[in-house]
């Protein structure tokens, strides 16, 4: 859709230049959210592409960007920054494309590297939605189907924005989403990257995605993370079974992520019961508040007895074999 009352479109070389942002003026990543209806308050953009961010980077011990072969790493050459986090894992940022992450191979050790690209799969988009979508274009989105939401509540992520006033301020992922397309960022804020931890990355993972129709916009999305004990940050790793903390992660049937955490896997009843108890189901076009309620707790029970399993060798896809798998649809999410 053309914005026709935009008059100017900056290309950001550095942070100061993200001054021009205000309720007038808005950040520009990939676009296929901000040109998708009409934004007749807009009279300019600042394209955030050209900061040249690195779009995916690995860091070892305290935020290090890992050097060794094949390593993904970069330093903002427009900022002199590294893009790093506190703890070792993966840093997206926020200009990263879907097609872009997509395409990222696994690291020794990333046991929950298979739900990166089934998140990004959520995303029913033609090529030219992924090769131009972005994970920070996504989480701002804040709609509650957002797959990218999804991914980087479930794997605690933490993200880095840029307040207008110059400072950082970090938060967890599940909390930058706040409801139903409102987030954490206030007017000129920029998000700047998503971090995952490595602990994280390690985990086993679980994801369950419905719709009212095949191709349709997720009516539930459910995402469970059972950490490795030797990883964990639970008070209990000495669990029988040698595993941690099991998260579950609900979204796209609630208006922000809902987190249901536990030092071990629970059992049916305690998870069923703590489901229903969730209070900010929604209804719309793609699925009433009691059906998503009642759809969840099946999916919640799938992914318990899931992951009470032992697990089984999984392989991924070549790159090659991804981009032929990719949805060829519209849904914007």
């Amino acid at each position: 859709m053309d914005l026709n009352t935009v008059l100017t479109i900056t290309p950001a070389r550095h942070r100061g230049d993200l001054a021009l942002l205000d309720a007038q003026v808005a950040p520009l990543a990939g676009g296929s959210d901000l040109f998708a209806d009409p934004q007749t308050h807009l009279t300019g953009l600042v394209d955030l592409q050209t900061l040249g961010w690195p779009a995916l980077t690995l860091t070892t011990d305290a935020g290090t960007p890992d050097t060794g072969p094949g390593a993904v790493t970069g330093t903002d050459a427009h900022t002199g920054e590294r893009a790093t986090g506190t703890t070792p894992g993966l840093v997206i940022a926020a200009t990263c494309t879907i097609a872009e992450l997509s395409r990222l191979a696994a690291a020794p050790g990333w046991t929950a590297h298979p739900l990166i690209y089934q998140c990004c799969t959520a995303l029913y988009g033609s090529f030219k939605i992924w090769n131009v979508a972005t994970v920070g274009g996504n989480l701002c989105a804040s709609l509650p189907a957002g797959p990218m939401t999804s991914l980087a509540a479930a794997l605690d992520a933490e993200v880095l924005i840029w307040r207008r006033d110059g400072s950082d301020e970090r938060m967890p992922a599940a909390s930058f989403v706040t409801g139903n397309t409102t987030n954490a960022l206030r007017t000129g804020d920029v998000l700047r990257s998503i971090h995952v931890p490595t602990s994280s990355l390690a985990a086993r993972t679980a994801y369950r995605k419905i719709a009212l129709s095949p191709l349709g916009r997720s009516g539930a999305v459910l995402i469970g993370r059972l950490d490795r004990a030797d990883l964990s940050d639970s008070d209990d790793t000495t669990a029988r079974d040698g595993t941690g903390r099991f998260v579950l992660t609900v979204t796209a049937g609630t208006v922000r992520p809902v987190q249901l955490r536990y030092d071990s896997l629970p059992d049916a009843g305690t998870l069923a019961q703590d489901i229903a108890a969730i209070d900010c189901w929604f209804t719309d076009a793609h699925g009433a508040a009691d059906w998503r309620r009642a759809v969840s707790g099946v999916l919640g029970e799938e992914i318990r007895a899931e992951l009470e399993q032992q697990p089984e060798p999984r392989q991924e896809p070549e790159p090659a074999a991804r981009d032929q798998a990719a949805p060829r649809n519209g849904d914007r999410s």
